[in-house]
């Protein structure tokens, strides 16, 4: 096993450290024209930049290297589905993931919300570095194939960012100055001076400036020759848009374009060997639509520990995950799916359980079978790549999904449903029945089968940070207080309707740089929910 795992610091005295790294406003607009005119006359050289983009999901040391959360996309990915009721996380030392989870230290000062701020600026300035990089006018058939990977990637970003720092309205924080503000948009011909004044983008600026970013890669991304999984293809900008109706509640266009994503895929849902597979499960890139994919020689797998399988596979001796900060699902959520249902499997079952004994775990030469290690609900959904628990450069070495087809089932479901189409029952029913369960019966309309249909869709995507969008659109609560609960002490919060946290804070640095944002500011939300306190501990 690795020794290498540094001990989580004080949470309050690392908590409450404030960041010093510079705002985005230095990083994001284009500075190196000389640099840009010699790549627009080179396919070779702008596929460098192409591959930038896919590349930029696994950086690591965002903000500095000491900090275990600063690894990329799928740090990201993990922080939205901590702030949900679907992953609970087992009390530990190593988990670095806990101000997230209790609402602690997520004001415009603290490093956690500039982690999210700095990771995804980085991330667009390796798309606008691309795109101002070369001329529509001149630029070869490969090039616009890169061009439009490039808005594909872009639009991702925006449209993450946007639903994560859009104020919503909820319980505990109020401002209606800044409702349905987004962020500020900067592109590639933003200059410093206009970035030093650039407000937050109201809702509906920001969707034309995704919606046309998304319209130019829906139009020129046949052009683009490579047909790695790691790059957007149609199906891909098909979903983008699936993902971007659903935000405006544009249900009808969201179903049209959904459907256009699984046409277009050519892909089935995985099966359920596919899913419980303890060498390929959720580690294999040609099973989604969009993924992405390490190797051995990545910075982030030769660290053990900032990297995806290190902080989503419980399933390994090199990883914190494995070390105690067990990923689990919520009870709730675990209780509420049919025994019938193969995706129960994916996390072990409680001692007893009718599923008791039904998974299949791993066995570490350092740890033994993983079964007899694991608490009850410890998920197993993603295997370390080639199964292997112990060698961090090949188990490490994984892929993990940005787009799957059965997102697109869910989305084209509850966009008809939202719709009053009683045909959305049906389509739930026979995906079920063909994909999962074959034994699944529901009889809902309206409000009652919309809530089944994202039931299902948390089940099928947990883990994939992406609960946390319907949460907020939907306006809905967070549960984690109830007898039996698996949710540590300190992130016991039953909010009413949406979380106050799920409306990220814009950060001083920005500020400092950005006097626009001067009064524009999203509230604190930091410990405005009470702990749900157990009766029978009192």
């Amino acid at each position: 096993m690795k020794t290498n795992i540094y001990k989580f610091l004080a949470g309050a005295c690392l908590s409450s450290l404030l960041v010093t790294t510079a705002g985005c406003i230095e990083e994001t607009f284009p500075t190196e024209v000389a640099t840009e005119d010699q790549l627009a006359g080179s396919d070779k050289a702008t596929a460098a930049l192409l591959w930038a983009m896919p590349g930029v999901l696994n950086q690591i040391s965002t903000i500095d290297d000491s900090y275990h959360w600063d690894w990329g996309y799928g740090s990201i990915m993990h922080i939205r589905d901590v702030m949900t009721e679907d992953m609970a996380v087992a009390s530990s030392g190593y988990d670095w993931y806990q101000s997230w989870e209790q609402n602690l230290y997520q004001a415009e000062s603290n490093i956690y919300p500039q982690f999210i701020w700095n990771y995804y600026w980085q991330a667009v300035l390796t798309t606008n570095k691309l795109i101002g990089a070369l001329d529509e006018e001149t630029a070869s058939e490969a090039q616009m194939g890169y061009l439009a990977a490039a808005h594909a990637f872009r639009a991702m970003f925006y449209l993450d960012m946007a639903r994560m720092f859009e104020f919503l309205p909820n319980k505990k924080t109020s401002a209606p100055n800044v409702e349905h503000l987004t962020v500020p948009i900067v592109d590639e011909n933003t200059t410093e001076q206009d970035a030093r004044n650039n407000p937050r983008a109201t809702r509906e600026e920001m969707a034309a400036f995704i919606l046309a970013d998304l319209q130019f890669a829906e139009e020129n991304i046949g052009k683009l020759e490579e047909t790695a999984n790691t790059l957007p293809h149609l199906a891909a900008v098909y979903g983008l848009k699936a993902r971007y109706y659903m935000w405006l509640e544009e249900y009808g266009n969201a179903q049209t374009y959904a459907r256009q994503a699984i046409d277009e895929s050519k892909m089935a849902p995985m099966t359920e060997d596919q899913c419980l597979n303890t060498s390929s499960g959720f580690n294999n890139i040609s099973c989604w639509i969009w993924g992405s994919q390490m190797v051995s020689e990545d910075n982030a797998v030769q660290t053990g520990l900032l990297n995806w399988c290190s902080w989503m596979s419980n399933e390994t001796s090199f990883g914190y995950s494995g070390q105690a900060p067990y990923i689990q699902i919520g009870k709730s959520l675990y209780d509420r799916l049919s025994d019938t249902d193969f995706r129960k499997k994916m996390w072990k079952a409680p001692d007893g359980g009718m599923l008791d004994g039904e998974t299949e775990f791993l066995t570490s030469a350092s740890f033994g079978d993983f079964g007899d290690r694991l608490p009850e609900y410890a998920s197993v959904k993603f295997r370390p790549a080639e199964g292997n628990p112990d060698d961090y450069t090949v188990g490490a070495a994984t892929a993990y999904p940005l787009m799957r087809v059965e997102e697109m089932y869910f989305i084209e479901m509850e966009a008809a449903a939202q719709q009053g189409n009683a045909q959305a029952q049906t389509m739930l029913t026979d995906f079920m029945q063909q994909y999962r369960d074959p034994e699944y019966v529901i009889n809902a309309s309206g409000d009652e089968l919309i809530d089944e249909i994202v039931f299902q869709k948390r089940i099928e995507l947990w883990g994939e940070g992406l609960t946390f969008f319907d949460v907020k659109r939907l306006d809905m609560s967070v549960t984690r207080g109830y007898e039996g609960t698996n949710f540590t002490d300190a992130a016991r919060f039953n909010t009413n309707g949406r979380p106050a946290w799920m409306n990220i804070c814009i950060v001083q640095t920005e500020k400092n740089n950005n006097a626009a944002l001067i009064g524009f500011e999203n509230p604190d939300p930091s410990g405005t929910e009470e702990l749900w306190i157990d009766p029978s501990e009192d």
